[in-house]
């Protein structure tokens, strides 16, 4: 039995310094609203290199140390999957700027979960697989032909 699948690979990465964490407003087109930085994985490239580049990329800061906290992701009907890894930490160097991807400005979590539809699709959901140590999982599956989700 063939146990490879076609896997597109993203990244998210929670950069916190006290109760502040880093926010990304997202222009893309496909994916906008406030949502933690990252992107995809390149071929060739190591997960956690990838959330690297990717941070530095959107935000202008260098993290280390990202700790993998959680996942997302779905089957697409054609069988192929779709697989967001979840980061976070709190080492950085540098000064945050703003990138073609969106501004990013520090702000309290508090504050972000309040935000309502100026947040990017799932985010008070992912947000709890981030934070909550009992989840590990954003899980989407379809039920009669309906797209639903759980949070394990």
């Amino acid at each position: 039995m063939d146990r490879a699948q076609k896997t597109e690979i993203v990244n998210m990465c929670l950069v916190y310094k006290g109760d502040l964490v880093l926010i990304q407003d997202k222009v893309d087109d496909e994916y906008k609203g406030l949502c933690f930085p990252g992107g995809h994985v390149e071929m060739n490239e190591s997960l956690t290199d990838a959330v690297i580049r990717e941070v530095k990329e959107e935000t202008g800061l260098t993290i280390s140390s990202p700790i993998l906290c959680g996942t997302k992701g779905w089957v697409n009907d054609d069988g192929s999957r779709y697989l967001a890894l979840f980061y976070k930490t709190d080492r950085f160097s540098g000064e945050i700027r703003s990138s073609e991807e969106g501004d990013v400005f520090w702000m309290r979590l508090d504050d972000l979960l309040s935000m309502g539809e100026r947040l990017s699709l799932d985010m008070i959901d992912m947000i709890k697989v981030f934070m909550d140590d009992s989840l590990s999982e954003f899980f989407y599956y379809k039920e009669n032909d309906e797209w639903r989700y759980e949070l394990k």
